[in-house]
This record gives C-alpha cells, structure tokens and sequence, in this order.
C-alpha cells in the first residue's frame, strides 16, 4: 500500500519536470552576429533599424547614441535553489552623427562588463527639506494658499 503511495508521489514529480531549460530573453535576439553586418562610415539609420528594429535606449548629445540590448537569463540547478543564471549580457553601443552615419560602434559582452571603472563618487542632494530654496518656495506657496494667515497651519 504504501510503495504504491510512494510511486505515485514520484511520477507526479518526475511528470511535472522538465528537461529543456527555460530561457528568459529580452531584448535583440543574436545580437552579436547582428552587430557584425553594421559597418562604420557607410551604415546609415535606416540600414540599422532594418537590421535591429528601434533601440532600447536613445539619447541625443552632439551625435545620436542608440543602445541595443541582449539578456537571456536561465534557471539553475536544483541545488541553488533555482535562482536565475545570466547567460548572456551583451550591450551594442551605436554612434550616428547628424548625417545619419554610423560613426562609431562598441560591443560588451557578459565578461566585458567587469572590467569597466565605474566612479566611487556620489553626488549630493540638491533639494533638501533644509535648503533655502525649498523654505522659500514653501513659505511662498502658503501666503498664495492664504493669503490672509486666517487659515490654521497643518
């Protein structure tokens, strides 16, 4: 009675494991083969969204910078308690100048992104609760709230 308890306690287990491993993806899928096609003075936005599709990230300084982004991500094993294993982390850093050129490209991958210097500095509040700037606007907002200091203070 019991061994067939047990057993069926067992295939309930072993049916609901699975032997592919799930894997997690976000954003550019084969991104480093990808990035190889794009090449420096020649590639052009158009050129570049066909082969990427639009970027995670866009920011306009003098030239353009469009970031492309590769994560896939795995469960470990059984001992670790299945946490979440990095497999892959690769960055595409795109440069397009005002013509719309592809003027400079940099690819990170997943080991790359340890060696790069990160600065220990931090910077300081500048709108505290102590400053002058916040009393005075404070104080500012209340005489337009009440204009004739008749209403009780909170």
């Amino acid at each position: 009675m019991y061994r067939k308890f047990y057993l069926i306690i067992l295939l309930i287990f072993i049916s609901n494991c699975s032997l592919n491993k799930v894997v997690k993806h976000h954003g550019v899928h084969f991104l480093d083969k990808k990035q190889q096609k794009l090449i420096l003075n020649s590639t052009n936005k158009n050129d570049i969204l066909d082969n990427l599709g639009p970027p995670s990230t866009e920011s306009t300084f003098d030239n353009d910078v469009w970031i492309y982004i590769e994560r896939k991500e795995t469960k470990s094993t059984i001992a670790t308690l299945g946490r979440r294993k990095l497999m892959v982390n690769n960055v595409l850093i795109l440069e397009i100048n005002d013509k719309g050129i592809l003027v400079n490209k940099e690819f990170l991958k997943k080991d790359d992104m340890n060696t790069i210097k990160f600065s220990k500095r931090k910077t300081n509040v500048i709108s505290s609760k102590d400053s002058f700037v916040y009393e005075f606007l404070s104080s500012l907002r209340q005489k337009i709230n009440d204009p004739l200091g008749t209403k009780k203070i909170k």
